[in-house]
């Protein structure tokens, strides 16, 4: 990974830590590499794991499709613990993180690596076609949203795709429980083995062991990826 992608990253809003990005990166890397196809994101605000995935998909040839409304969730409206209010638009009074999502990108150089897609996750799945490579989960955190999220888009996950989910707390004291539910519920497909866990992020992939071989494959191919450039430090 690029020193100057990994300032961006940490420069940026929004509340993804350093190591569950790592891993995020890990598996874009994985996932573009092994597969060619582009990876999607549901919930853009800022941009701050946008860049993970971009910089990822720029190595492989490859592009991020971002979904987002922008109008924030609901715990980032006010009066709830995570709301920022430099990030409400004084003309209309909502929040609006585009702009902010916009000079992240262009910050980090990878504005032409990106395509971002302002509307409600579900609504932009059913006229979606073409198969994904990875499928990364950050939207909104009630049964609701996360269920919408899962269910529009992981049957467009081609097979040796990832699955990626944030935010995943299997004690509800530690976080809110939806995207946990989504895990369970895709594990107890049988469609989905997994791959990593990191704080709270989980990586599943889809398919069967071979496609899961193919995958350990591309991952070791691309392992030189996985590494700052400019120091050769491991990330």
């Amino acid at each position: 990974m690029r020193k100057d992608v990994l300032a961006s990253f940490e420069a940026a809003k929004g509340f993804m830590p350093l190591d569950e990005g790592l891993a995020l990166h890990a598996a874009a890397t994985q996932a573009a590499v092994g597969l060619g196809l582009p990876l999607l994101e549901v919930g853009t605000y800022c941009g701050r794991s946008t860049l993970l995935l971009a910089e990822a998909a720029a190595a492989a040839g490859t592009v991020v499709v971002t979904v987002d409304h922008h109008r924030g969730s609901e715990e980032q409206q006010p009066g709830w613990e995570y709301h920022d209010p430099e990030l409400v638009d004084p003309a209309t009074g909502r929040m609006d993180t585009l702009p902010y999502f916009r000079r992240t990108l262009y910050a980090a150089g990878l504005e032409d690596h990106v395509i971002a897609v302002v509307g409600r996750s579900p609504q932009v799945a059913k006229v979606w076609r073409q198969p994904l490579g990875l499928v990364f989960i950050d939207g909104g955190h009630t049964d609701e949203h996360a269920s919408g999220d899962y269910e529009g888009w992981s049957p467009l996950l081609a097979e040796g795709g990832l699955l990626v989910i944030h935010d995943v707390f299997p004690d509800p004291a530690d976080g809110g429980q939806a995207p946990y539910r989504v895990y369970r519920r895709a594990m107890e497909s049988g469609a989905f083995t997994e791959v990593s866990v990191t704080g709270s992020l989980r990586v599943l992939r889809r398919g069967s062991a071979d496609s899961e071989a193919a995958g350990a494959g591309a991952a070791r191919g691309a392992g030189s990826s996985l590494r700052v450039q400019g120091d050769g430090s491991g990330l």
